[in-house]
């Protein structure tokens, strides 16, 4: 393995950004190669080191940051986030590819033609947002995470205001201002336990109760946990979801509700679980309801939109609502389960936004009422829609069904150990209500790809190799994944049972 592999898993995307911006500006849509060439790289590091959690146990490198602030500069890699970074890193890997042809189509209509600078800058931004969402996930410190956890807001929002369609001005502000409200809300949650504690660690967050009582421990618990529930956009913190995803580029779009948006998720296991156990899991009940109401609410909205990429942003808040009820569970297989959905959510998703691209640019419309039987047309296409629906409804042999079912193993345990009828309610309900995400995505599937052929569609084609072939890879990895679940629940069970044990 090579010196610091965590360190350049940060710092590799961070230094290739302006390199990046300066080949992009000769070289033009080309420039995406770079992002794909890190990715790759990081992917082997990430790979490399998940190897080493397996044999030996987590990983930590720690360099000296601010001394007398007693503040280290502190990335771990362990069972609980060693795939949710390799997750990240892959899905950044396989939309860079994808960039290529869907921006020069992007760029083209806004430009008019290939305009090399704009390719210059959205690569450069993409790495940005690349590393913001890495460093998050392997921070310790809570002031770094949170300086990780901006730099992931800040490229996403010049991405939307800069590429996205329709009024992308004013849907990238109030993507800005609500993600940016709650992230202000964590940094209070973090400064207040820092007014307790002396200490921006991570674990310091567990000597708050005894400390200042269980009064205070609530009120910073809940800043943080709002915080992250506006970017998991649970039930009520959704409002911006659906317009930011909707119109952001395609490409942004397929990383922002398969890996941004469930990093949210991730944070709740890593600091409030781990270290608030007792109090999260008083509320428990609560937060089994709320995401019951997400997981519905989404679902049975996706259902109601004609277009695509609206479909698929609601269909993205449902899923946040399966990954919270995991967690909820503030069991061990729950919170497995929940991580699980993570990495099967953003392997589908990513599919299916990127068949949302392949539709607009080779079909030309976004409406769903306006497709049909394209299959007989687009059959490469319509095979990896089938697989990313497969996966986040669940349905073997794909990585979404291996994922609820250790997701929905875990509620009931929970239920059922604690003898909570309420509870019990609750994840019988939840488990019923799965029929609405097979519902949406198989009416969706027939209704784009099968029944008649519209005339003014006869002309259509495939989409170019190019944006297929890293879509074929994910859906590989859902397959194997599916097939040999251990792969991934070797790290988060053996983790979590002996942390929540």
């Amino acid at each position: 393995m090579s010196a610091a592999p965590l360190l350049q898993l940060v710092v590799v995307p961070i230094v290739l950004a302006p390199i990046t911006y300066a080949i992009g500006r000769g070289v033009g849509k080309h420039a995406g190669w770079v992002p794909f060439a890190a990715s790759l790289y990081m992917l082997v590091l990430i790979g490399l080191v998940g190897l080493h959690v397996h044999e030996y146990g987590n990983l930590v490198e720690s360099y000296t940051w601010a001394p007398l602030a007693g503040m280290t500069f502190t990335l771990l890699v362990d069972g609980l986030n060693v795939w949710v970074a390799a997750t990240i890193i892959l899905l950044c890997m396989v939309t860079s590819v994808y960039s290529i042809r869907y921006m020069e189509h992007r760029i083209s209509e806004m430009y008019g033609g290939d305009y090399k600078p704009a390719h210059a800058t959205y690569y450069a931004l993409y790495l940005l947002y690349e590393a913001g969402m890495v460093g998050t996930v392997l921070s310790t410190n809570l002031i770094q995470f949170y300086l990780f956890y901006e730099l992931m807001l800040i490229p996403s929002w010049a991405l939307i205001n800069n590429y996205g369609y329709g009024e992308r001005e004013r849907i990238g502000i109030m993507y800005f201002l609500w993600t940016h409200v709650g992230a202000v809300l964590l940094l209070a949650g973090i400064l207040t336990a820092y007014t307790i504690t002396g200490s921006f660690e991570m674990s310091s967050l567990s000597l708050v109760e005894s400390m200042a009582g269980r009064y205070v421990a609530t009120l910073v618990m809940f800043a943080i946990l709002i915080g992250f529930f506006v970017k998991m956009a649970v039930f009520i913190l959704h409002i911006w979801l659906p317009y930011a995803h909707a119109e952001a580029p395609t490409p942004i779009s397929a990383l922002l509700s398969p890996a941004m948006i469930g990093i949210g998720g991730y944070a709740i296991a890593r600091i409030v679980i781990e270290n608030m156990y007792d109090l999260f899991a008083t509320y428990s009940l609560a937060f089994a309801v709320w995401a019951l109401i997400t997981m519905v609410y989404g679902g049975l909205m996706a259902m109601a939109q004609d277009d695509i990429k609206r479909f698929l942003a609601y269909s993205s808040i449902s899923q946040m609502g399966y990954l919270f009820l995991g967690l909820a569970s503030v069991s061990t297989l729950g919170v497995a389960g929940a991580m699980f959905q993570y990495v099967s959510h953003g392997l589908g998703k990513c599919i299916l936004f990127s068949v949302a691209g392949i539709l607009i640019c080779q079909v030309g419309t976004r409406s769903i009422r306006r497709m049909g039987g394209l299959a007989a047309r687009m059959p490469a296409t319509a095979v990896l829609c089938l697989i990313g629906f497969l996966t986040i409804s669940g349905v073997p042999p794909t990585s979404g069904f291996m994922s609820k079912w250790l997701l929905f193993l875990g509620v009931f345990s929970n239920a059922l150990s604690d003898s909570s009828p309420s509870m019990l309610v609750v994840a019988i309900i939840a488990i019923i209500m799965t029929v609405i995400t097979v519902g949406y995505c198989f009416w969706t599937m027939k209704r784009v790809f099968f029944g008649p052929l519209p005339e003014e569609l006869k002309d259509v084609r495939e989409a170019p190799a190019i944006m297929l072939a890293p879509l074929f890879l994910l859906a590989v990895v859902s397959l194997l994944i599916g097939i040999y679940p251990r792969a991934v629940t070797d790290f988060l069970v053996g983790f979590l049972s002996s942390l929540l044990s």
